[in-house]
């Protein structure tokens, strides 16, 4: 089995395995057949191309389990902040009768996963015996890749050269919020609450051209310190942004939300959009780094509740702080990840920290009167 995040970086390993053979004369006498995406040969051994999903690979026996790029899998449907973990644990019991190898290939990433835990674990003596774990640069398994290649990468960034280029896990990429603080504020089970009459609703929206990005809304109020999330919504590519921004108006309306906040994305499009459904969209004053981190201590000291919701949590534990060279942090997905449940979530609950129980937003009071004392600086809007 040839193991990717997808099928195309599954038939990486599966075209080097399909050239081995084809280029040893013995073994090219073996050959049945050949599709797309299996090798079959006369022994009854099918050398194949899966997807790394934990639900798709049990219950088949393997002679030999080859992962690709393991460093790198991602899954917001999983809810799991290792996937890796969970799709190894699915395949090794296909090992269990044959005793085959499974090998784990990748670039290093963040210090994190089946790989890092592998290498802190069993590199050198220490490890067990029966775990083999090679690290090198690539000049070491590739001598014909030109030096120039590596010291010119190593100028440009010497944070992702270190990794790409000499194998070497990254120190400036962290977890940013931990599984066990996503666990301690879901609330299981719930997967949305009723709008309630007499309750002050807030809501967030991350907006989408429909064509890459899901469209997400979140909707939480605040009960005593406690910020709950009510509702959230996420429409996937392809969509069109009409018919999604028709689709939210009406739940806004159901939860008595005549506003909607998010970014500056698509300029006065999005605006619009909402504004001919009766719904004010107010552009963020956050940013979504200055969103995550005020979410953090929200999520960690459980002022949050969440909805048990696997992509939620999964967007929620996969998220990454990076470190800039200049000092600077940034809080994003993980390559190929995506965030856009995490960030209206999270949108939704810190305004919603800053909301009393009866809607009134003490805050954006304050920013648009001034502080006590202070002339009015603008209308406010309640």
């Amino acid at each position: 089995m040839c193991l990717g995040q997808n099928s195309k970086q599954a038939a990486v390993v599966y075209n080097y395995v399909v050239g081995i053979i084809e280029a040893t004369p013995l073994l090219a006498s073996l050959i049945k057949s050949r599709g797309g995406e299996v090798l079959s040969l006369t022994n009854g051994v099918d050398i194949e191309i899966r997807a790394a999903s934990f639900r798709g690979l049990r219950g088949m026996t393997c002679v030999a389990v080859v992962a690709d790029e393991i460093c790198f899998w991602y899954s917001d449907e999983t809810g799991s902040a290792n996937p890796d973990s969970a799709i190894l644990d699915a395949v090794r019991p296909s090992l269990a009768t044959t005793g085959g190898p499974l090998i784990a290939i990748s670039t290093p990433y963040a210090r994190r996963g089946v790989a890092y835990e592998a290498w802190r674990e069993h590199y050198g003596e220490k490890g067990d015996k029966l775990i083999l774990v090679a690290q090198g640069a690539s000049r070491d398994f590739n001598p014909s890749l030109p030096q120039r290649v590596v010291d010119r990468a190593l100028e440009r960034d010497p944070a992702m050269a270190h990794s790409e280029w000499l194998g070497l896990f990254r120190t400036d990429i962290e977890s940013f919020v931990s599984r066990e603080a996503v666990d301690g504020a879901t609330f299981p089970g719930r997967i949305e609450l009723p709008p309630v009459e007499d309750v002050g609703y807030c809501a967030f929206v991350d907006p989408s051209g429909g064509s890459s990005d899901a469209m997400t809304l979140a909707i939480g109020h605040r009960e005593g310190e406690t910020a709950i999330l009510d509702a959230v919504r996420e429409v996937r590519p392809p969509f069109s942004p009409d018919s999604v921004v028709a689709e939210f108006a009406a739940l806004l309306g159901q939860y008595h939300c005549d506003s909607v906040t998010g970014d500056r994305y698509g300029g006065e499009f999005v605006q619009e959009q909402f504004k001919s459904r009766g719904i004010e969209y107010i552009v963020s004053e956050r940013t979504k780094n200055e969103i995550y981190r005020e979410f953090l201590p929200l999520i960690n000291s459980k002022r949050v509740e969440l909805l048990d919701i696997s992509r939620l949590s999964g967007q929620l534990a996969g998220l990454e702080r990076r470190t800039a060279r200049g000092g600077k942090d940034s809080i994003d997905h993980s390559p190929g990840g995506h965030d856009d449940v995490a960030n209206a979530a999270a949108g939704a609950l810190v305004m919603a920290s800053g909301i009393g129980s009866d809607g009134f937003d003490l805050e954006r009071f304050i920013r648009a009167w001034g502080p006590p004392g202070h002339p009015p600086q603008r209308r406010y809007g309640y």
